[in-house]
């Protein structure tokens, strides 16, 4: 059985705290590998080794930084089917999932070789008499970021790509249940140039997290999973004296207006619902036709394309729509969720809980589930189902659906499908959302735009990616300089008196 490691100033280290996770091939529930749970001693030592490092690498020009990006997207693209398969095998998606994966973070990468620019401070000549400002841009010193198993490259390089560039030195704490990429993206980053220890990877679970939140060496957290995990995080973050951004869960509306393509909306749905086994927080799970006439037409698409979708491991090739969930834990949560929408009196359109593949029987499989006549009060609307369910809540006109989407408690992502403009820039102003896609089902910005929600979906000032990912790691020093006159004249010999 594989053993992994933490990363730990440029070397693979086994840690000293004596405990282990096992990590499971989903498809086959089979334990493939184990990787050490850090103690507090384990992420003390990454600490001190980052803050090290740092001093000269926050020292560094920003452009000598932003070639080491350059390189490490060269690696990407190289060992790209590797870290793709590695990824599947520990996550369960598919191939193609897993390349997106890690396209989406090697992207905001690309974002980040723009740092020279994005650092730039301000600039007043003449702010007074003989006076000028100026504001520089200045790395914090030690950041981490805790990150889930859903996307094990593209947010982990979401948090380290633009840490590192701005200059500061970054610990990283994967999800225990997928660590490989992680760990393989830290030694394609030493070998693209980084100096060692500006990125550590520690790996562990909650002994690891709050060793990172008590830490006084740490001076800003990022972190993504769900809600009560983001607000405990946020909360002790802040308490003491950290800089902290929390993304939480998500329930994401897509309202099908009359006048919407039926075909296009169902085909969304099927892509938005159900790829990565919804295991998304960007993933649409509640369908909000508008009108009866839509909601039948809609049902009358969907559930075909649901009873169709091909479910296997990742090695079944290309056309595998979705793969397993990433544990057993998992399975037996949306299956309770299932059957309480069922006992709730939903009706269970395309019922996929006795799904079994040969020869994969003791697999996470979970099969596709529609649900048509959910109501707001039960549990699989109120709840993040995390995985491959498709709820349907029927609403009379525009105004019912929209204040469904504005009343629930998350607002990470929502979309619209119709060819209405004027309802299209409506829900777009009108929405507490903050992510939405019109005619887009996940409305994901690209990486020079920022990624955020709303409402329990987000804790703290600043969003991931973009603009706000240098602002969030980094401080501002504004300096006032006056230079006294005279100097230019020469030398005066004869002693100073007052005038």
């Amino acid at each position: 059985m594989q053993q992994l490691w933490h990363f730990i100033d440029g070397k693979r280290v086994s840690g000293t705290s004596g405990r282990k996770a096992d990590i499971y091939n989903p498809a086959t529930g089979e334990v493939q590998a184990q990787v050490p749970l850090a103690n507090a001693a384990d992420m003390d030592s990454a600490v001190q080794g980052a803050a090290r490092a740092q001093v000269a690498w926050g020292a560094t020009n920003p452009q000598r930084r932003a070639r080491v990006l350059m390189e490490f997207i060269r690696l990407l693209h190289r060992d790209m089917d590797k870290l793709a398969e590695a990824l599947s095998r520990e996550h369960g998606k598919t191939l193609p999932d897993a390349k997106g994966d890690v396209i989406r973070g090697l992207e905001v990468a690309e974002f980040c070789l723009g740092a020279p620019h994005l650092l730039k401070g301000e600039y007043t000549d003449g702010a007074g008499p003989g006076i000028d400002m100026y504001s520089m841009r200045q790395p914090l010193g030690v950041a981490a970021g805790i990150t889930p198993f859903n996307f094990p490259a593209m947010i982990p390089m979401w948090k380290f790509c633009p840490a590192i560039a701005a200059g500061n030195a970054f610990i990283l704490k994967p999800s225990e249940r997928d660590p490989s990429v992680p760990l393989m993206l830290a030694e394609l980053m030493q070998e693209a140039g980084l100096p060692d220890g500006i990125l550590q990877v520690v790996n562990g679970d909650k002994e690891a997290v709050d060793a990172i939140l008590d830490h006084e060496g740490i001076s800003a957290v990022g972190f993504v999973g769900s809600t009560p995990i983001a607000a405990y995080i946020y909360e002790r973050g802040c308490a003491n004296g950290k800089r902290v951004q929390c993304f939480g869960g998500a329930k994401n509306h897509m309202i099908i207006m009359p006048d919407a393509d039926m075909d296009q909306a169902a085909d969304a749905l099927i892509g938005a619902g159900f790829g990565a086994a919804g295991e998304r927080c960007m993933a649409i799970s509640v369908a909000v036709p508008v009108g009866e006439g839509t909601a039948d037409k809609l049902m009358e698409k969907l559930a075909p394309k649901v009873e169709a979708l091909k479910i296997g491991p990742y090695t079944g090739g290309d056309d595998v729509d979705f793969g397993p969930l990433v544990t057993a834990e998992a399975k037996t949560r949306v299956g309770g969720l299932v059957e309480s929408g069922v006992e709730a009196g939903a009706k269970l359109v395309v019922d996929g809980r006795g799904f079994s593949m040969q020869g994969y029987e003791d697999g996470f499989f979970f099969g596709a589930c529609l649900f048509d006549h959910v109501t707001p009060d039960m549990d699989i609307y109120t709840q993040e189902i995390f995985g491959p369910v498709l709820v349907t809540v029927r609403a009379e006109n525009y105004e019912d659906a929209l204040k469904l989407a504005m009343d629930h408690e998350y607002g990470n992502g929502t979309a619209i499908f119709t060819r209405d403009g004027d309802a299209a820039r409506d829900f777009a102003a009108r929405i507490n959302v903050g992510m939405v896609g019109i005619n887009v089902p996940i409305p994901v910005p690209l990486a020079y735009y920022t990624f955020g929600g709303w409402k329990k979906s987000s804790f703290g000032d600043l969003n991931q990616h973009g603009p706000d990912a240098f602002r969030f790691y980094t401080k501002t020093k504004t300096v006032t300089a006056r230079w006294p006159s005279g100097i230019k004249d020469g030398a005066e010999f004869s002693i100073p008196v007052m005038k």
